[in-house]
């Protein structure tokens, strides 16, 4: 697939921020999951997309194929803490804002309205790398009276999306990780995780790392739509193969699961199985903020005949409500239909004996980081 990457010096709040109007057809976009560039929550003018038919001489496609832009960014810190009860780790780290994969569920896209940028098309064509994310990160793990707690890795998108085969800041943060003895789990789409093996592989051999690898559905047409930039799922379950083979505890991700769309939960956790995953976990579909109408759209230009059957049965999970925010119900939803898709994941979960042991991530091998420019006797 063609990748056009254009790389910025930094963010020019009066620049590369400015959400321009864009006059894009509500359809389909190659490559893309959003088919707009969504007007955020805190623009005070919204456009709509209009063709008066002035442009039927441009080049066709041309506006249809926005390029990639990574955008340099100096971030100020690097580890987030976060203190929600039904999210199952205290530490992150996530070197880029954005994600190229063009989930159209990401319920990450509203965090570009607080760059003055759109959740839809900006969200997954102008990526925020986060320079010197390497450098926070040795010198956060070198402080004085620093204790190590397991540290997730691409908690909010994905650390092994296309741009990371350039700007390897994710290989920069594990190599820290593998210096330090600092244990790590990592989540992503992606199978460029496995050139990162030789590294992952022998903190894995110490029970310092662990791979999370997210297969939505096994149906490669409805893939291809959801996550239009991801690893396609059978290479996904490859890259599983591999990382068991390597001797890295893994497990799948099947979050989001969306009523009328992907319903092969259980398909996807036999071949996950196969493939050599212990662990599973899924999260019912989230739409806050702009994700709501995006993903409204999305179902409109691929499965306009059952976008108003999935949008009814998302609201019956959340209390009639596109979106609620309750951490006693957001991840896993309510009511009937959410009772019934984690009676499916619970049965065959236990059927095939996924998550009979819990991994557990030893601290005591950490090591500070030594001070720059200075070496190690060892």
């Amino acid at each position: 697939m063609r990748c056009d990457t254009v790389f910025m010096n930094s963010i020019d709040r009066s620049t590369a921020n400015t959400v321009d109007e864009v006059r894009i057809p509500l359809q389909a976009i190659k490559g893309r999951g959003a088919a707009t560039r969504l007007a955020h929550r805190f623009e005070k003018d919204q456009r709509e997309a209009f063709d008066d038919g002035w442009e039927a001489d441009a080049e066709e496609g041309a506006e249809a194929r926005p390029p990639t832009q990574v955008i340099w960014e100096t971030a100020k810190s690097i580890i987030a803490s976060n203190d929600s009860p039904d999210i199952h780790f205290d530490r992150s780290v996530n070197p880029y804002r954005g994600c190229e994969h063009g989930c159209i569920y990401c319920y990450a896209r509203p965090t570009h309205s607080y760059l003055n940028l759109s959740p839809g098309l900006d969200f997954e064509t102008k990526i925020i790398a986060k320079r010197n994310c390497v450098e926070l990160l040795r010198q956060e793990l070198g402080r004085r009276g620093y204790v190590p707690q397991l540290l997730a890795i691409g908690t909010v998108t994905d650390c092994y999306q296309p741009v990371e085969r350039e700007l390897r800041l994710t290989r920069g943060l594990i190599e820290v990780m593998h210096e330090t003895r600092h244990p790590f789990v990592l989540v992503t789409k992606s199978s460029g995780v496995e050139r990162d093996l030789d590294l992952i592989a022998p903190m894995a051999a110490h029970g310092l790392a662990a791979v999370y690898v997210t297969i939505t559905t096994l149906d490669a047409e409805l893939s291809r739509k959801l996550e239009p930039r991801a690893a396609a799922p059978h290479r996904r379950l490859r890259t599983l193969r591999t990382l068991a083979e390597h001797g890295v505890p893994c497990g799948v991700s099947l979050a989001p699961q969306i009523p009328f769309l992907n319903e092969d939960m259980e398909q996807v956790l036999e071949a996950a199985w196969d493939a050599g995953a212990r662990e599973a976990f899924y999260h019912v579909v989230r739409l806050p903020w702009e994700v709501a109408p995006l993903f409204r759209q999305w179902l409109e230009v691929h499965y306009p005949q059952r976008a108003e059957r999935v949008m009814h049965r998302i609201q019956e999970m959340r209390g009639g409500k596109d979106y609620d925010s309750d951490f006693a119900t957001r991840m896993k939803g309510s009511g009937t239909w959410a009772t019934l898709i984690g009676q499916r994941f619970r049965k065959t979960a236990d059927r095939l004996g996924f998550n009979a042991k819990r991994h557990a991530f030893p601290t005591t091998e950490f090591r500070p980081p030594a001070p720059p420019g200075q070496g190690t006797l060892f």
